[in-house]
């Protein structure tokens, strides 16, 4: 085990966090109206009594933007927690499907999957998760057959007072960040780094964002709106859901 130190976290923040940014700005210049339209429910603007195209864009919008920041900041917080744990422990970018991470500590081969939070997955995910430990296990002692093996489910943030699983482990928030790091503040400890020049790039964000919430509703009111001003309900729920002619 080596000390970590908070001044390679923050450089390796300071060099990989525009890449968080990129990607959510990146995600919404590939967005297209038609695509965020046919996975939204039509029935629940019409029940919140949404009158305007503006109205109906940014629920669209943020309700997809939400969703795909979390993917994308998820993805980008493994990559922080593998950095983490190499430093610390010498662990890797595990090469088995399924599995994120994998570094020995006393003696123990740990296997980890990383998630966001603690509320990743339906019972048919958390089925696969298990499958792919049980997978990972086989094909490690293949070389080793009396290697010990722990699996755990890592998430980045949250809580699990109720960690042992059975077949595997699940730390969440504090708990996963002291098992990669040895820390028990590094939690916190991130907080400020993942600052670096946040009000700058989300500037960028927003710019983005308004051009495409601009762009959006003016399609929308081409094709969803009566000459009248009011909104087409019946062609927007025909073109949501209605069986192509």
């Amino acid at each position: 085990m080596k000390p970590l130190s908070i001044t390679d976290i923050t450089e390796y923040v300071e060099e990989h966090i525009a890449v968080f940014h990129q990607k959510r700005i990146d995600s919404l210049n590939k967005l297209k109206l038609n695509t965020v339209l046919k996975k939204k429910n039509p029935y629940l603007f019409r029940a919140k009594h949404l009158l305007t195209a503006e109205q109906i864009i940014k629920g669209l919008t943020d309700a997809f933007i939400s969703s795909n920041e979390e993917t994308i900041f998820g993805d980008w917080l493994e990559g922080l927690a593998i950095f983490v744990n190499q430093k610390v422990y010498s662990g890797r970018k595990s090469g088995i499907t399924g599995i994120d991470l994998e570094f020995d500590k006393e003696n123990i081969r740990y296997i980890v999957a990383i998630k966001s939070g603690p509320n990743w997955g339906n019972s048919s995910q958390i089925a696969k998760m298990k499958a792919d430990f049980l997978t990972a296990k086989r094909t490690l002692r293949t070389g080793n057959s009396g290697l010990i093996i722990t699996a755990v489910n890592g998430c980045c943030y949250g809580k699990d007072n109720n960690p042992d699983k059975g077949d595997y482990f699940k730390y969440c928030g504090q708990i996963f960040w002291h098992f990669i790091s040895g820390d028990k503040n590094l939690y916190t400890n991130i907080i400020e780094p993942l600052g670096y020049k946040a009000k700058e790039k989300n500037e960028d964000f927003l710019e983005s964002y308004a051009i495409m919430i601009n762009k959006f509703t003016k399609e929308f009111a081409n094709e969803f709106c009566m000459n009248t001003g009011h909104i087409d309900w019946v062609k927007l729920v025909e073109f949501n859901s209605g069986i192509k002619k």
